[in-house]
């Protein structure tokens, strides 16, 4: 059976600074963090010991490391949430707290929007007249940098890797179809990309290999760092790096739930009759990233030609049978699974039909409506520099300059519900002890990371509390004991730590 699919989301968010468009990145990035951070009571800094991003989940580790420099001395605070807010190279990053059902992780990825939008405020009353951080939730700069949206998933270690990946490139090449959030133009380089008016993936044009180590250069469709955050021997996490950074809840929701569904699979043995493998999977990503109409087949190793509605119903229908031998509890709650299976079903019927339709729920279809509204209207060539405005203006975090808050997009949460999550953390995962710790004893806690909280009792030595299952350390487990000790001293005591 496959395990609970606990999981997250990582975003790095693009930013200028309105009046200064010279601005160093770096010390942008810090003071839109610090100017949220310095409004806090406390200030609690990332624990680094257990980063280890040169090892590689197919049994090796680079000496030296992957060649990813950790940025130790810039701003890096845990939050009561349970999430992670630091500048990572030149871009500030909220990375949210361990969620259990894929409801729970949108409703958190949100919160975090809810943080840059307040980062964003206090930042602006620090700078000069007529200057202001401006952050964005896209993933290109149009000069040819890309910055990443990563996915993180819980997955059984006994699985093999190779499995994982044979069985995942199919579904990840063509699941952007779903959860894309669009891009005008394309920043790969030739003459056919020229030719490409509006693409539906943000990222497709930055992926050079189908497996490797990297996040930043010579991008894979398949990361496999190898850094599991919990117990190693039980788990792996899945560090998914292909994904674009979405707007629409809809799309957010269906990009954690449906990957979270084909894991579920892949663990259960229950896609080893698909039968589908790429023969190029990283042209067959542009390919279908540069093709609006969805018509666009790409090859399979086997010689058949399938277009990416046509695999990912493969997926659907294989979705449909595994829930009905297995059930569907490893998203966490009763609701996720069967909404999750009815939504995938419609959308893939609308796109066959007409993708407009889903201008209201998918953040690709959404901005290619308002890019084509535009071009209508104005008579703009596909070379207009006005419509490569619309697409970063959809992308802006200030909720009186964001076109997609002007959209009549489809909701999943109300405000209330978000701005609850900006400072309590999940109930249902360890993220719970962190950010309920991080509240109620923060002058206690020298540091913390995902899977321990370091304590500073005025005494030698600092006491570390291990917290290797994700799935400990919850509202059940700890809650009536964090309720009931009225230090942090007193909570050491009783954990036995």
């Amino acid at each position: 059976m496959s395990i609970p699919k606990v999981l997250g989301i990582e975003t790095e968010y693009g930013i200028v600074v309105a009046g200064a468009p010279d601005a160093n990145p770096i010390t942008t990035s810090s003071m839109l963090i610090n100017a949220y951070i310095s409004a806090l009571s406390e200030r609690v800094e990332w624990d680094f010991v257990d980063e280890s991003p040169g090892v590689d989940a197919r049994g090796f580790s680079l000496e030296g490391g992957s060649g990813i420099e950790l940025d130790t001395h810039l701003v890096n605070a845990v939050l009561t949430n349970g999430a992670r807010l630091y500048v990572d190279h030149a871009h500030p990053e909220y990375s949210s707290p361990e969620c259990i059902s894929p409801s729970q992780a949108l409703l958190y990825d949100k919160a975090g929007e809810e943080i840059v939008i307040r980062a964003m405020m206090n930042a602006k009353r620090l700078l000069p007249k007529g200057q202001e951080i401006v952050a964005y939730k896209n993933n290109s700069d149009r000069k040819g940098n890309s910055y990443g949206c990563h996915e993180n998933y819980l997955v059984d270690r006994s699985i093999p890797f190779q499995k994982v990946v044979a069985e995942l490139v199919p579904f990840f090449v063509t699941r952007q179809v779903i959860i894309g959030a669009g891009k005008v133009g394309s920043e790969f380089p030739g003459k056919s990309a020229s030719k490409v008016l509006f693409q539906l993936s943000q990222r497709a044009d930055f992926f050079e290999e189908e497996v490797g180590l990297e996040t930043t250069l010579k991008r894979p469709i398949i990361n496999t760092r190898d850094e599991p955050h919990s117990d190693g021997q039980r788990f792996r996490r899945l560090h998914v790096i292909l994904g674009d950074a979405n707007l629409s809840e809809t799309s957010t929701w269906l990009k954690l739930g449906l990957t979270a569904i084909v894991l579920a699979m892949i663990e259960d043995g229950f896609l080893e009759d698909l039968k589908i493998e790429l023969a190029d999977p990283v042209s067959s990503l542009r390919e279908i990233s540069w093709d609006p109409s969805l018509t666009q087949t790409v090859l399979l190793r086997d010689g058949r030609r399938l277009t990416a509605l046509e695999i990912q119903q493969a997926y659907l229908e294989h979705a449909i049978e595994h829930a009905e031998h297995y059930g569907m509890s490893y998203l966490g709650n009763d609701f996720d699974g069967p909404a999750l299976l009815a939504e995938w079903e419609r959308i893939l019927g609308a796109l066959e039909d007409d993708s407009m339709r889903l201008a209201d729920t998918l953040d690709w279809v959404a901005k290619w409506q308002v890019v084509q509204g535009y071009q209508q209207r104005h008579g703009a060539d596909s070379q207009d520099p006005r419509l490569a405005a619309i697409d970063l203006q959809y992308h802006d975090m200030r909720p009186q300059k964001s076109l997609f808050r002007r959209l009549p997009m489809r909701r999943r949460l109300e405000d209330m519900t978000i701005t609850t999550a900006v400072t309590n953390p999940p109930p249902d995962t360890r993220a719970y002890f962190r950010g309920t710790c991080l509240a109620r004893f923060p002058g206690s806690i020298a540091a913390a990371n995902w899977d321990s909280i370091i304590f500073d009792l005025g005494t030698d030595p600092l006491r570390r509390v291990p917290m290797m299952d994700p799935l400990r350390g919850t509202e059940g487990h700890v809650g009536e004991l964090l309720r009931r000790v009225k230090s942090a001293a007193e909570l050491v005591e009783a954990l036995g730590s």
